[in-house]
This record gives structure tokens, sequence and C-alpha cells, in this order.
């Protein structure tokens, strides 16, 4: 399996709640950095923290392009907070290795109701 179908279908078992198919797709040395925080996870960790994230409503993939070593996706994810729903977008890389599995995830996850800071678009 390529790593554009291995990670299709992690981000699938991800929004059908399936958190105990997730280590399939992982491999045993699997890393995963959030570029946004600089925070790092391994296997167990980066599992335990999307089986628990609080508020988790779907994980929604919009786009996926790799080869058969490297994939890169673009997620929309909900998610119930304080004030309602939520909305997110996440963009993920991996590298696959021989066996099939993710043993590099790069994470990069913003909110959507941002605006450009002032004076960096031109005037209408």
């Amino acid at each position: 399996m390529d790593a554009a179908a291995v990670l299709t279908n992690l981000m699938l078992a991800i929004d059908e709640r399936r958190w105990s198919d997730l280590v399939q797709f992982l491999h045993p040395e699997f890393e995963c950095r959030y570029v946004h925080t600089g925070e790092t996870f391994d296997r167990d960790q980066w599992i335990r923290l999307n089986a628990e994230y609080p508020g988790f409503d779907r994980l929604l993939l919009q786009e996926v392009v790799g080869d058969v070593r490297a994939a890169a996706s673009r997620s929309h994810v909900t998610g119930v907070g304080e004030n309602g729903l939520e909305h997110f977008e996440c963009a993920t890389f991996v590298r696959v290795r021989d066996d099939g599995r993710i043993d590099v995830m790069t994470e990069v996850w913003t909110g959507t109701a941002q605006s450009a800071p002032a004076g960096t678009r031109g005037e209408a």
C-alpha cells in the first residue's frame, strides 16, 4: 500500500472513531510533530491524544497527494467547544517505511475564523 492510501485509511479510521485500529497504520518508532505548538508525540501518545480529544466531532479528508513513500493531506476537522461547533483545518505530512506503516508525521493545525494581519493585503 502506498503512502497516500495509508494516510487515507488512517484519516478514515479517525473520523469513524476506530481508535484501536490506528496502531496498524503506525510504526513502533512513529513520531508526530505539531509544528504550531512544538509538541512531539510517540505512537501511543498520539493515539491517546486523538481518542481522548474533548469534543471531537468529525474529520473530513479533503485532499491527499503522495507516492509510495510520502504523502500529504488536507482535512477539515470539527469539534464541539464552549462556543458550539468549532472548525479547524489540518495539513498532515507523512513518511512510510517499507512495511507500509507511518514512521514520521508532521501536522499543522489552524482555526478557520482568522483574519489576515492588518497591512498584509493589497487594498481592494
